[in-house]
């Protein structure tokens, strides 16, 4: 009994560790000091009336048993029945045994403190913080004499230990050191220890990870330590990943949680969370704080850099707080709001969220108030971007009200203030302002109010001069604006660029920078390729500025792969096409559009483009290049010189025959080539759009039908076109097309085609045997147009379906 440990109050709480120190006594001891039945020396000794002595709550145990079981009160140590239950406090024996254990734990203490040194070895420093916990959960007061005997520095220092058991463990034992103790938890202030401790959380899903989370968890409860934690770099962090990880134990992802709760107290604490995606405290903060608190954490969040799902969550969180800031808020307050809406704006969803919130009429009333509660000029720049942001958003803004008289931001007066506003500001804000305007022509809804704004405004040449601006971003914007309203405006933009050299200039030199293929390239080739084709001045214009030239060289570029991997490859080798086939169209009246074709085999490069699968557009603006060029093939072909007939043949005529010239164009009648002539059966063209044909874009189905029904125009030979298809296989797919009656057009080119083919005899002979045909053609005179109809009669005509009456009545008319 001698042996046993003298400071437990609880049987079997014994443990090897501690039991080095349990044997260190400063004297043995007295059998009178251990409880009978606990085997442990008392801390509360009762004496009964036999004189037996046991621990207090040993023996209330013992009697509650016997009388739960109905046995009799009996004492556990002589058996012998008792009169009476009472307990009465052995003062004498208690203060003895007191007096005893403080001068043993003293021994044990300094022994304790001995042993904690890094050249102790790991069982002996194990044995020590063990000693240390035990005596710290026996009692409170214990933790003051364990500071008071310096043993704190002593365990801080054990976490330099090459041992991890012995690292863990003294991490363990300082959490139950400092536990409801603050001026324990004041010690652990003082230096590295808070940053040492804060190392132990990147130990990847270890023990000593674990124990370092609860230990910060208990120190965090002192606002000291909070502020300390915070200012260890990658603290926070650290801990806003825990709270995340999958992989974590659970436990310590909740003291985790718990101790960025507690460090919540210290705004640049919550900072630091916002910054690594721990957005709420900062959230509530603007919801709840003080009104200086709220300014701060508006403006903070004006700066953080949010992915786009968060930015959902802070608009719905705190987008109408923000608002209601902007509205009525001091001009400091209604900065920082304004910067933390710019921040969130800029996502499509959250731009929507803000909308539904009301953020348009102030946005709209900032802009464009004048006087003593005007927004100063830096801050309607973030107006102006945030509206740009919303504006974005493809909302439908034709039915949100932003101001009096029920306008909106389509209404003219609204429109004439934006305008305004761009002519008098600088250009930053200039630029956030057209691209509103950008928004708002970019929705088929809104493009044609601000179309009529601009028309009414006379603001068309002031915004065409921004396209030399020499800031970037200004001239992007304003390019994608005019891009946006040249199918609406293309004359006026042609007119507006072409009293200008300046302006063309520009959009030529930003096309031709070798620089890959940028947003803005694409933007001004298509807005090039948006103006009307047929604007011969125009065309002229950019012959004199040698874009045709650098264009197809772009285009070979592209074709040969050296540019490639952009996101505007596409749109900007449309454009090129586009821009490219705009020499097509004028053939007739500018002779250096022919030679310009002739000199870089352009109808060459029109064909092989229509093999570019996939690009649509391409395919399409390629086959109606390739009908300009093919509809002046009867005018560019060269005619064959005809020797003179001799003196018989022009005395008697019927007796000479014509002399016989081989190696002409059988549709043309002379000598044609791909390159002078532009001639497609010369350029084995006719093959590549027959497979057209077949397209599910019927835009560049009819392109291509359209560029084969050059074969059968007037002008040619309408009966070896027709042979041409037939070798071509190109009638069956004509016929298809009729058949399916895609569009309007379709039809009516189709019927067009059709009824040039069935002018032979042999073809409509076959045609006439088959329904559906027939069907398609008396469908056609039903219900087309004038011309449509009248062509569709004809049709029926060579295969009988009408009769012909003009061979009946060979008179009339």
């Amino acid at each position: 009994m001698a042996d046993s440990w003298d400071g437990s109050s609880e049987i079997g709480s014994q443990s090897d560790e501690s039991f080095h120190f349990e044997r260190v006594h400063l004297e043995p001891i007295y059998d009178a000091f251990v409880c009978p039945l606990t085997k442990q020396v008392m801390s509360d000794p009762v004496t009964l009336e036999n004189g037996q002595t046991f621990e207090r709550e040993a023996i209330e145990k013992w009697f509650r048993e016997c009388k739960e079981s109905g046995r009799k009160m009996v004492c556990p140590l002589t058996l012998k029945e008792l009169k009476s239950t009472d307990m009465n406090p052995s003062i004498a024996l208690r203060n003895t045994i007191e007096e005893w254990t403080a001068r043993n734990e003293a021994v044990q203490l300094d022994m304790a403190r001995r042993s904690l040194n890094l050249g102790s070895s790991e069982t002996e420093i194990l044995h020590a913080l063990k000693y240390v916990e035990h005596i710290c959960q026996k009692s409170r007061s214990n933790k003051h004499i364990a500071r008071s005997a310096g043993l704190i520095p002593l365990i801080v220092d054990m976490l330099k230990s090459g041992s991890r058991r012995v690292r863990c463990k003294a991490l363990e034992t300082l959490r139950i050191v400092v536990e409801e103790d603050a001026e324990n938890k004041e010690m652990l202030a003082e230096g590295d220890i808070v940053r040492t401790i804060v190392k132990f959380l990147s130990h990847e899903l270890s023990k000593e990870r674990e124990e370092a989370v609860s230990l910060l968890y208990e120190l965090s409860k002192s606002e000291t330590l909070c502020e300390k934690i915070g200012s260890v770099n990658g603290a926070i962090l650290i801990l806003v990943g825990m709270t995340s990880s999958k992989s974590e134990n659970l436990l310590t992802v909740e003291k985790a949680d718990k101790t960025l709760e507690n460090l919540e107290k210290f705004e640049n604490n919550v900072r630091q969370m916002a910054e690594n995606g721990r957005l709420q405290p900062l959230l509530t903060q603007i919801l709840e704080g003080r009104p200086e608190t709220k300014l701060s954490m508006a403006s903070y969040l004006g700066e953080l850099v949010l992915n786009n799902d968060v930015k959902v969550i802070v608009a719905k969180t705190v987008g109408s707080s923000l608002i209601n800031i902007m509205r009525s808020g001091t001009m400091e307050s209604r900065e920082s709001a304004l910067k933390a809406l710019n921040q969130i704006s800029s996502y499509e969803a959250s731009a929507k969220v803000l909308i539904e919130a009301g953020i348009l009429p102030p946005l709209v009333k900032d802009l464009f108030t004048v006087g003593a509660n005007q927004l100063p000029m830096r801050l309607k720049e973030v107006s102006a971007t945030i509206l740009a942001n919303v504006v974005n958003s493809s909302y439908d803004f034709d039915s949100i009200l932003v101001g009096s008289d029920d306008q909106t931001l389509v209404s003219e007066d609204i429109v004439h203030n934006l305008l305004h506003l761009i002519s008098n500001t600088g250009p930053a804000i200039e630029c956030k302002l057209l691209q509103v305007l950008v928004g708002l022509t970019s929705s088929k809804t809104t493009v044609l109010n601000v179309v009529a704004a601009i028309k009414s405004s006379g603001a068309t040449i002031s915004l065409v001069q921004f396209i030399e601006a020499p800031q970037k971003d200004l001239r992007v914007a304003s390019i994608k604006l005019l891009q946006n309203l040249s199918p609406l405006m293309g004359q006026e933009l042609a007119d507006a660029l072409r009293g200008s050299v300046g302006q063309l200039s520009s959009l030529i030199k930003v096309i031709s920078e070798n620089i890959g293929i940028t947003e803005e390239q694409a933007a001004a080739v298509g807005l090039l390729a948006d103006l009307p084709e047929r604007d011969l001045g125009l065309t002229r214009q950019m012959l004199d500025e040698s874009a045709f030239q650098m264009i197809i060289s772009r285009v070979a570029r592209i074709r040969q792969g050296e540019t490639r991997g952009t996101r505007f490859v596409t749109p900007f080798l449309e454009g090129l096409v586009r821009v490219l086939a705009r020499v097509t169209f004028v053939l007739a009246d500018e002779p250096d559009c022919v030679a310009l074709c002739r000199e870089n085999n352009l109808a060459q490069l029109f064909t092989d483009m229509l093999q570019a699968n996939g690009l649509d557009n391409v395919q399409m603006v390629s086959a109606t290049a390739l009908e300009n060029l093919s509809l002046e093939s009867k005018n560019l072909t060269r005619l064959p010189e005809l020797p003179p007939p001799g003196l018989c043949g022009s005395i008697f005529p019927c007796f000479s025959k014509p002399p016989t010239i081989s190696g002409l164009c059988k549709l043309h009648r002379g000598t044609c080539t791909q390159r002078e002539s532009f001639c497609l059966l010369e350029g084995q063209a006719v093959e590549k759009l027959v497979a057209l044909l077949d397209h599910t874009n019927e835009r560049v189905v009819e392109a291509a039908l359209a560029a084969l029904s050059t074969l059968l125009d007037d002008g040619v030979d309408i009966e070896q076109g027709v042979t041409v298809l037939c070798e071509a296989e190109g009638i069956k797919p004509i016929l298809d097309v009729l058949l399916e009656k895609r569009t309007d057009n379709l039809r009516r080119r189709a019927v067009w085609v059709v009824e040039r083919i069935l002018r032979t005899d042999d073809i409509a002979y076959e045609v006439s045997g088959d329904p559906n045909v027939s069907t398609a053609l008396v469908d056609a005179f039903q219900h087309g147009d004038y011309r449509t109809r009248q062509i569709a009669e004809r049709a029926l005509k060579h295969v009988d379906k009408i009769p012909n009456f003009s061979g009946i009545f060979p008179n009339i008319g």
